[in-house]
């Protein structure tokens, strides 16, 4: 039987002292039953760090507060086993939160397991950007539904806003509480910067700031934006000097510009497109690449066999079933996904691992339920093509 142990009155100091004093008085395989007005998983983390104890835990809703989770309480970690922290039951803005703080905490010469549903590769240029070159990063496993990363902090950092990331002018704009993530393109590869960005943009709240730092301003992103998020978000060069530039992306609340698949009325009546493979190093270039389109064209006949509601899966399972009942799918089927968030990241995802098959199309977007149709569709696109990165339909 779990031990209830409530923390909402705690302040936050007081709630690690509380929660550790219950776990040092617990025994291997008792559950604390924990109830708290924030997360506690930094905590949870840092127990296992400081006093070389397993624990497991798993929060009764990914998202809601208070917050509220069983913690089983295990074994000493053996010699070379390290803390580990499992976010598949957290949503995905909630894991970024959580693990961001994780890291802040983390004294150099520290490090921890963490376990997602996918791989988390975001996290990593994200963390790059925010600290510097100060972590090791290693997979361990990459398993289906199970990627396991070793995640170790090497040296001190100064983080967002110090002296190693611009003038001091622009430092005091990059320090404002505002500025929920940073990324550093120049560091990234060209491949993935467009989707780590919009992966990890989809998940910040209104009001808060995205910055990009490049070689110079990135037109061809922000052309991208303007076609995906019409204008529910504000643009601003803070900075501006040779070799680097600094953009500040404020997310606000969507006023129109958008229909319910998501496209804006460009793409939806075939007006200029421009290349998503923008350079953003900062050149405005026009590419001679082939396009490729995630949204089903007239002349696709596409047969929805199915429709897929996950809304009372578990966070950690979705992934895993979505991509297993896509390869399923013969070509020219598709299915129609029910999810109670917007599965935007997912998206991504696909794009990077399903080839120019791949179709998605919103369906209807309402507080609590998004429709999204995912489909294979026959293509006979050279390899080529299928090498050129997808115009995302949002």
């Amino acid at each position: 039987m779990a031990t209830d142990i409530d923390l909402r009155d705690d302040g936050e100091s007081d709630r690690r002292e509380s929660l550790f004093d219950a776990i040092d008085g617990a025994d291997p395989g008792d559950t604390l039953a924990i109830t708290a007005d924030g997360d506690v998983d930094v905590h949870l983390v840092r127990y296992q760090i400081e006093r070389d104890r397993r624990l497991a835990w798993e929060h009764a809703d990914p998202d809601t507060e208070p917050r509220e989770l069983d913690v089983t309480v295990g074994e000493p970690l053996a010699d070379d086993a390290l803390a580990t922290i499992d976010v598949r039951d957290l949503t995905p803005q909630r894991r970024h939160e959580v693990l961001l703080d994780l890291f802040e905490e983390l004294p150099a010469g520290e490090e921890f397991v963490l376990v997602n549903d996918h791989d988390p590769k975001p996290l990593y240029h994200e963390l790059r950007s925010m600290h510097g070159d100060v972590i090791d990063w290693e997979y361990a496993s990459r398993d289906a539904g199970e990627w396991r990363v070793e995640i170790r902090r090497n040296a001190d950092s100064k983080g967002v806003g110090s002296e190693d990331v611009g003038s001091e002018e622009a430092n005091r704009g990059a320090a404002t509480d505002d500025v929920i993530t940073r990324y550093d393109v120049r560091e990234i590869p060209k491949q993935e910067r467009h989707p780590t960005i919009h992966h990890r943009y989809g998940m910040i709240p209104e009001g808060g700031i995205m910055e990009i730092v490049a070689a110079h301003e990135p037109r061809p992103l922000h052309r991208e934006f303007e076609r995906q998020y019409g204008d529910s978000f504000s643009w601003e060069v803070v900075e501006s000097e040779p070799g680097r530039c600094r953009v500040q992306i404020t997310k606000s609340p969507g006023v129109g510009g958008h229909d319910v698949d998501g496209r804006t009325g460009d793409d939806r009546h075939g007006g200029d497109r421009d290349e998503h493979r923008g350079d953003d190093d900062g050149d405005d270039r026009d590419g001679d690449a082939t396009q490729t389109t995630t949204s089903p064209t007239d002349e696709e006949a596409l047969d929805v066999i199915k429709e897929f509601d996950v809304r009372d899966l578990p966070p950690a399972q979705r992934h895993e079933q979505i991509f297993d009942a896509y390869d399923e799918l013969e070509t020219g089927t598709g299915f129609v996904l029910v999810n109670d968030h917007d599965p935007k990241p997912l998206y991504h995802q696909f794009e990077a691992e399903a080839g120019p098959a791949f179709r998605w199309e919103y369906r209807k977007r309402d507080a609590g339920e998004f429709r999204v149709l995912i489909a294979k569709a026959a293509t006979d696109e050279p390899d080529d093509a299928a090498s050129s990165e997808p115009e995302a339909p949002f």
